[in-house]
This record gives structure tokens, sequence and C-alpha cells, in this order.
């Protein structure tokens, strides 16, 4: 008798069916395609929690942070969708709307958060 590869339960019927129903076969494509996606959705799960982390800290618009504050709650600078750079040539990273630049204050790292501006968009 065959099984379903599934949940391991009898499979009745036709003799190429492979499921025991529409709802294993489904989960079955699920991960499938949680497997093949698996890089695309940790990315995007990242981009996620970095974004809200920034919205979060930047409460007014224009806001400096300790890099560890962030990193604390999760954040990964190596994850960003794109950047800017200003004309002293400091490049900002941003995450979606928000942005973030690489400060050495006081001895300290920090992060200094922006929202993006129409201004920033590229001539």
């Amino acid at each position: 008798m065959r099984t379903c590869p599934v949940c391991e339960a009898p499979v009745k019927g036709r003799i190429d069916k492979k499921f025991c129903s529409v709802k294993c076969k489904s989960i079955h494509q699920y991960e499938l395609r949680q497997e093949k996606e698996a890089f695309f959705l940790e990315v995007d799960r990242q981009l996620k929690v970095n974004r809200k982390i920034l919205k979060t800290f930047n409460y007014q618009g224009f806001t400096t942070v300790q890099k560890s504050a962030l990193i604390s709650e999760g954040f990964d600078p190596n994850f960003f969708t794109h950047y800017w750079k200003n004309t002293q040539g400091d490049v900002y990273l941003f995450v979606y709307d928000y942005g973030f630049l690489d400060l050495k204050k006081s001895g300290k790292a920090k992060y200094l958060i922006v929202q993006w501006q129409e201004y920033m968009k590229k001539r």
C-alpha cells in the first residue's frame, strides 16, 4: 500500500496519486517553496526587522543612537536596500525609507538615523 509522504497515511484512489488529501499536497508544495526561496525569505525578513527598528528609534526624523542599542534589538547593518551619498561624501545606507550613517561621536560607535527626503532622489 502506498503512503502519503507528508502524513504517512494510506493513499487511496488512482495509481498515480501521491498524496492522501489536498491539504497534504498543499503542505508539500509550501515546503518546496520554502526550500527554494529560503535565501530570499531570510533577506526579506531581516530588511523588515531593520526598517522596523530604524522607524522605532527615529521618532524625530533625525536621531543619533548608539550602535549597540540597535544591534541588541536585532538590527543588522549588512542588510540595506540602497544608499545615498551627500555633498560631503558621507554614504547613508537605507532600508527602504529609513537611512543610517556610521558615526564616531565622543569615541562611541553611533548611527545617525534619517528619513528619506525628496531632495535625495537622483537627478
